[in-house]
């Protein structure tokens, strides 16, 4: 039942309904959700719509995993040894396959720092060269950040680099999956990878694609070539089913909407502003309400106008 309903909402637009009011939906684990089977052997334990907190665990985005019958392949190393842990831990209730390998979908926190615990089982994990590079760069840094939030949670956490890097695309043959390990281009950050299992038409596209919360724009995330990017190569895959880097799995049409489409309207936004004279300080404030029911609307609707701003004031 529970994967019928998830390929029923892959199929049919649904209005965004996740909450960051709800704290926990698991409480007998570190894991925000339980792991869901989206679709036959592809499962994902859902993180809250919301920033990383204690609450959560630091668990705000999608950890995945795939069972291919002669191994599991888990896409992310999570926010933290613990949280990897528990990951593992429902891996093992599914399956007696060992896991085999960890794809890292970017370098931040909670796609990487769970890494130490992968490492100490001594699992081999993968990563885009400049995801790997973020990491050796500014690893130290963002585990500081963690624990801070995470205090207990943390422990056991230590900066564990990938033990395998590829640049354009990485294929792996292991079990019944063919599964592409791709970069397709710029996006929200540096190293941004999607894994495309081509034969099931899903696509799990990490930082490439949001649903349900607003998208953030960091220092470094340039806006007009993520547009390009998917357009030219990430709506030309045609998966059938998503599963972004944050949110529930969903459509291309769904990800296309909160993702490409806010981008392309907040550079529109910005650019009027711009024509008309406008300055930094009320750059911050133009329209963006038809994405307000956007969990983390709040926290990021400014900082990305002003982000906005900076790049095409230059352009």
């Amino acid at each position: 039942m529970m994967r019928s309903l998830f390929l029923f909402a892959a199929l049919i637009p649904l209005p965004a309904s996740a909450s960051e009011d709800i704290t926990d939906q698991y409480p007998g684990s570190l894991l925000y959700s339980k792991p869901v089977e989206v679709i036959p052997h592809v499962w994902s334990a859902i993180g809250a719509t919301a920033p990383p907190t204690y609450e959560n665990s630091g668990h705000n985005n999608n950890l995945s995993f795939i069972v291919t019958g002669d191994g599991v392949v888990v896409i992310n190393g999570g926010a933290a040894y613990l949280l990897a842990k528990a990951l593992h831990d429902e891996i093992k209730v599914i399956t007696e396959q060992p896991v085999k390998l960890v794809i890292d979908e970017n370098g931040q926190g909670h796609a990487m720092l769970g890494n130490s615990y992968w490492a100490e089982q001594g699992v081999p994990i993968l990563a885009h060269v400049d995801a790997t590079h973020e990491i050796e760069e500014n690893g130290h840094r963002i585990l500081e950040g963690m624990k801070r939030f995470n205090r207990d949670k943390a422990e056991g956490t230590f900066v564990a680099t990938p033990t395998q890097t590829f640049e354009d695309k990485e294929i792996i043959e292991m079990g019944d999956f063919r599964i592409e390990v791709l970069h397709l281009g710029p996006a929200h950050g540096p190293g941004d990878t999607q894994v495309w299992l081509p034969e099931q038409s899903l696509v799990i596209a990490g930082d490439m694609a949001f649903h349900e919360r607003m998208l953030p724009i960091f220092a470094d995330t340039m806006t007009a070539d993520w547009i390009d990017t998917w357009e030219c190569c990430f709506e030309a895959l045609k998966a059938t089913y998503v599963i972004p880097g944050h949110g529930h799995p969903t459509n291309m049409d769904q990800v296309r909407r909160y993702t490409r489409d806010y981008l392309v309207y907040l550079r529109q936004q910005i650019g009027a502003h711009l024509d008309a004279g406008g300055d930094l300080a009320n750059a911050y404030y133009v329209d963006q309400s038809p994405y307000a029911h956007l969990d983390t609307f709040e926290e990021l609707a400014t900082k990305n106008a002003g982000r906005v701003f900076e790049q095409m004031e230059f352009e």
